[in-house]
Parts: C-alpha cells; sequence; structure tokens
C-alpha cells in the first residue's frame, strides 16, 4: 500500500468521527458549526505554521485561494443538502465527488486513467446507490445542489494537487477557515445558538478530527495521484454503517450488504490496478495510468 492511500484511509476515518460529532450537534445550526470548526483549525494551523517561519498565506496563492473558496462552497451545498434532503440521499449524491476529482485532473493535471480504472468507479457508486438507496421526495433543485457541492469537493482536491510541490500542507488546509469564518460569522449574528453543557467538548472533537481529516487528506492528495485517493472516500459510508449499527441500532438488509461489498470492490481493484501499472515501469502504457 502506498503512502498516499495510508494518509486518505486516516483522512477518511477522521472525517467519519467528524460528521459523528456534528450528527450528534444536530441542534445547532450548521453555519455555527462549520465556524467553530473553521476557528479550531484556524488556531491548530497558525500554531505549528508560526513557530516553524512558514508563511501562512503560501507561494501559490492563486490555486490556494481556489482551494479555500471551492472548498468552503462544496462544504456550504453539502450541509443545505443535508437540511433539505433525506440524509441517505444527500450523502449519495455528495459521493459523486471522487468521479469529479478524476474528470477534473484529466484536464487540469493531465492524469490518464485506464478504462478499467472507470469501471471501478462505476462498480463503486453502484454500491453506494444500492447502499443508500432513491427517495422520491428528492427534489431536482436539492439535487442539483448536490451535484454541485460535489463538483467544487472535487475542483478543490485537484487545487491541493495544484500546490503540491509548492505549500506545507497546513497553509493548504489554512486557506479553508481563512475564507469560511467570515461568511459563517456573518450568518451565525444573524441565527446563533449558545452551545451547552458536552456540546462544548464535542464542537472541540469536531475540530480535531476536522483537522486531522484536512492534513491528512491533503498529504494524500499530494503525495498520490487524485484519482487513486480521491476514491477511498468511498469507504466513508462503511464507517457510517459501522456507527449506525452499534450507536444508533440501525439495521441492514441484503442490499445494503452487496453495496458494501461492491464499494469495497470497487476502491480496492481500483487500488490494485493503479499499483499494478506502476510495477511495470517497462511498459510506456502503464506509465500514462
Amino acid at each position: 500500500m502506498s503512502k498516499g492511500i495510508g494518509l486518505m484511509l486516516i483522512s477518511t476515518a477522521a472525517f467519519s468521527l467528524m460528521q459523528l460529532c456534528v450528527k450528534f450537534l444536530s441542534h445547532l445550526p450548521t453555519h455555527e458549526l462549520i465556524l467553530f470548526r473553521s476557528g479550531i483549525s484556524l488556531i491548530l494551523s497558525l500554531a505549528y505554521l508560526l513557530p516553524k517561519g512558514i508563511h501562512p498565506l503560501g507561494n501559490n496563492r492563486k490555486f490556494l485561494l481556489l482551494r479555500g473558496v471551492f472548498g468552503v462552497t462544496a462544504l456550504s451545498l453539502f450541509f443545505i443538502t443535508l437540511q433539505k434532503l433525506p440524509l441517505a440521499s444527500a450523502v449519495t449524491v455528495q459521493y459523486l465527488s471522487p468521479i469529479f476529482t478524476a474528470i477534473i485532473a484529466i484536464f487540469l493535471l493531465g492524469e490518464r486513467m485506464k478504462k478499467l480504472q472507470w469501471f471501478f468507479f462505476g462498480l463503486a457508486f453502484l454500491g453506494v446507490v444500492l447502499l443508500k438507496g432513491f427517495d422520491e421526495r428528492v427534489s431536482v433543485l436539492y439535487l442539483g445542489l448536490g451535484v454541485l457541492s460535489a463538483f467544487f469537493a472535487g475542483a478543490a482536491y485537484n487545487c491541493i494537487r495544484m500546490v503540491k510541490d509548492t505549500d506545507h500542507p497546513l497553509v493548504v488546509v489554512l486557506y479553508f477557515p481563512m475564507i469560511a469564518i467570515p461568511i459563517m460569522l456573518v450568518l451565525s449574528y444573524f441565527e446563533w445558538v449558545t452551545p451547552i453543557g458536552w456540546d462544548w467538548g464535542l464542537i472541540l472533537l469536531l475540530g480535531i478530527f476536522t483537522q486531522i481529516g484536512q492534513v491528512y487528506m491533503t498529504k494524500a492528495l499530494q503525495a498520490e495521484k487524485a484519482n487513486v485517493v480521491a476514491s477511498l472516500k468511498y469507504l466513508g459510508s462503511l464507517y457510517a454503517l459501522i456507527f449506525g449499527y452499534f450507536i444508533f441500532d440501525e439495521t441492514y438488509n441484503w442490499i445494503s450488504i452487496v453495496g458494501i461489498v461492491l464499494i469495497l470492490s470497487g476502491v480496492l481493484m481500483n487500488v490494485l490496478t493503479k499499483n499494478w501499472t506502476n510495477e511495470k515501469p517497462h511498459s510506456p502504457k502503464a506509465n500514462e495510468a
């Protein structure tokens, strides 16, 4: 297993724990949660960068700024769909982001994919569809916003790849709170709910898990091709299943089990295909993968 894949596995686990915290904090406005997580991320990033003498604004500021804008846009649209669509439907649409990541990487980064990898992407997404299912209550408007969220997430991942040789991973992470905090402050001014009791502990964990997820995702995207590590995001649905079963007493039918198998098969085969082509340096076609 490559370094990038290992880093992305850690990131996916951290983001799943972050989502668990959000579920427990569902009584707080979503923009308030984004504000808190951004504030903690800002503090943790600056606490590391400043003593090291690393300029927090970075070098490739054009793509760093785009990464922040795309990331905040994607997350904001995702939270809107979470509020307006059934949870299963919103999450299913969000899992389009690895596919958008791979497609954008073809044009922006010149990364090429084998036809077999496209098949495995489709296999994994079919698993997500079976796992989450369809809901007739999904409106065209919010479905479209969900697709846009996935697209902007894919664009953000590619911007991270663009700055892999110029900027520290924490500088990349820092641009998310730099963009998010001013926007969320304005929204929170008009709708504020004061956290109480254990809310504060969950908010702290929310910020820590977010920071871990973002840092390791950034390192993964800088260490490995976007079309490989992005596919590992599908494993997040498996973490959700585990949390749902043991914490919220959710059960799953045979269609869900089939979906799990398809997701695992699609992700693992995509990774194995990439590793196999890398082990054939004398093949011109292998070098194009």
